[in-house]
């Protein structure tokens, strides 16, 4: 039975990433609503309540009752978790008199209790709150404050409960994943025995059960995620998978045949289709970016429910789910931030059970369960690419002819930063077709012609990013090369904007 840490989401934008944290020490977590806890299940060693953006006072808080865990399993609370304990415990949760946001220094410690191990006054912290808990409950106690916060952290006299108001899981949290190793390892007691190969193992032996004899199909992109799937599928059931790469012509330069090269290693089952005229004849004259998600996801379903039904007996849609696509699809606040055309809705038309063996994983994990799988390098350190395509790093509708320009720009980009060394440094890079038109001088003529962004950035999981300092150097020869040879293109800038606020795509 694989122990697990339930974290608990009350709608904190950084709940995935106490989960992320949380597997860096090679413990398995499961982030679920604050109202669907496990209860009966036995693998659960400890519980953490994430943040939210509710305060605990307020009507639309999220409540949950707590009496069926406190005492038997550890819990410790996170910014409105911490809080939460504290309100419903008889403490008092008020409005601080500012927002308290940013780097904050812990100017008391209280080294005895386990929580704090090896964390010494001084350690700086991040902060995200807007109220403060200005006294703690009865037979609570206060085990660090920070100048402006007395009761930056708790302990129960009773039972293993703690609470702390500054967020552990943010990198700007210098001693945060000490704190939560101490919490998962030294509290819970994790014996921290999940790692990429246990995953496999009991990922294969778990798609063995759920798919018996039946028959899979699954879509392949050429990127990560897909691959990845593909053949932790293809360790499982072998030739009962079937994959379908799409063209929907808005993939990188030569992406379709080189990817359908590439899987001639992998002893996968593929079968290509060129669909580029469906989806151009259907998003013509589109421009607004859910719109365009919403046409594609369909034109999949479209294109794999006419596949699969040359394949008999199919039972099942397979597809490269990972968290963050879930994440950013699915908010417990009910805040769309974007939709992903790999998230929902796709059995129920296609009449297909799905399967999504990566859902649980962030990209480096996956990459990591990539590697052992012996996927090779050049597949695995592949940049993320949108479901969308080009689709979304056109700024408006899309044309044949604003792909053809954008495939050029973005194969010189990509192209310059492999040469140069830099392409595994970077986490995402693209280029984005911008819906105006630029003045410019080329030899002795005036031109009005199109202008892009390069987009690059580093990140260890998507779920924030900051824009990658490219050599001025590179940056000055990509724009040239671009300007020079893409014809219809005369102005080139670069995106220095990071996650948050602004998201990796453009659209």
């Amino acid at each position: 039975m694989q122990e697990k840490i339930i974290i608990l989401d009350f709608g904190s934008q950084t709940t995935q990433l106490i989960g992320r944290r949380v597997r860096e020490l090679n413990t398995y977590c499961e982030i679920l609503p604050y109202n669907k806890f496990p209860y009966g299940d036995e693998s659960v060693i400890g519980v953490i309540l994430s943040g939210s953006p509710f305060s605990v006072y307020d009507s639309k808080a999220f409540n949950v009752n707590l009496d069926c865990i406190r005492g038997k399993l550890p819990i410790l609370g996170i910014c409105y978790g911490a809080q939460y304990i504290s309100y419903t415990s008889g403490g008092k949760v008020e409005p601080a008199e500012s927002r308290e946001y940013g780097r904050a220094n812990l100017s008391h410690v209280d080294a005895r209790d386990k929580l704090l191990r090896d964390i010494k006054p001084g350690s700086q912290v991040w902060m995200s709150h807007g109220d403060t808990i200005t006294e703690i409950p009865p037979h609570f106690h206060t085990i660090a404050s920070t100048d402006s916060v007395v009761n930056a952290a708790f302990a129960s006299d009773e039972e293993p409960i703690w609470g702390v108001q500054f967020h552990p899981e943010a990198y700007h949290s210098i001693d945060g994943l000490t704190l939560l190793k101490n919490f998962v390892v030294t509290i819970c007691g994790s014996h921290q025995d999940w790692s990429a190969e246990s995953f496999i193992d009991s990922t294969v032996k778990q798609l063995k059960e759920q798919i018996g004899d039946d028959k899979v199909v699954l879509g392949l992109s050429g990127g990560v995620d897909s691959s990845v799937a593909a053949v932790l599928l293809n360790k499982a059931i072998g030739k009962q998978l079937t994959c379908i790469f799409v063209d929907h012509g808005l993939l990188r330069k030569n992406e379709f045949q080189n990817v359908l090269k590439d899987y001639e290693c992998l002893g996968l089952n593929v079968v290509g289709v060129d669909a580029s005229s469906k989806f151009y004849s259907e998003l013509a004259g589109v421009t607004d970016p859910e719109q365009k998600r919403k046409i594609i996801g369909k034109g999949f379903v479209d294109v794999f429910d006419e596949e699969a039904r040359k394949i008999k007996n199919v039972k099942w849609l397979a597809q490269g789910t990972i968290y963050p696509d879930c994440i950013e699809s699915l908010s417990i606040t009910g805040t769309t931030i974007k939709s992903h055309h790999n998230v929902g809705g796709l059995p129920e038309k296609m009449n297909l059970k799905l399967c999504e063996p990566l859902r649980l994983l962030f990209k480096d994990e996956v990459r990591d369960v990539g590697r052992k799988l012996g996927i090779p390098d050049h597949l695995i350190s592949r940049h993320p690419f949108p479901g969308p395509g080009l689709a979304v790093r056109i700024l408006g509708d899309i044309t044949p002819e604003k792909v053809s320009i954008l495939q050029e720009a973005d194969d010189i980009f990509i192209s310059n930063l492999r040469e140069s060394g830099l392409y595994n440094n970077v986490w995402q890079a693209g280029v984005i077709l911008l819906p105006i038109r630029s003045v410019g001088v080329m030899g002795d003529e005036r031109t009005y012609e199109q202008a892009v962004a390069l987009r690059a950035v580093t990140s260890t999981d998507a779920m924030s990013a900051d824009w990658a300092h490219l050599p001025y150097e590179l940056l000055a020869k990509v724009s040239n090369e671009i300007i020079n040879k893409v014809k219809g293109v005369n102005r080139v800038c670069y995106d220095i904007s990071s996650k948050p606020p602004a998201t990796i795509e453009w659209e």
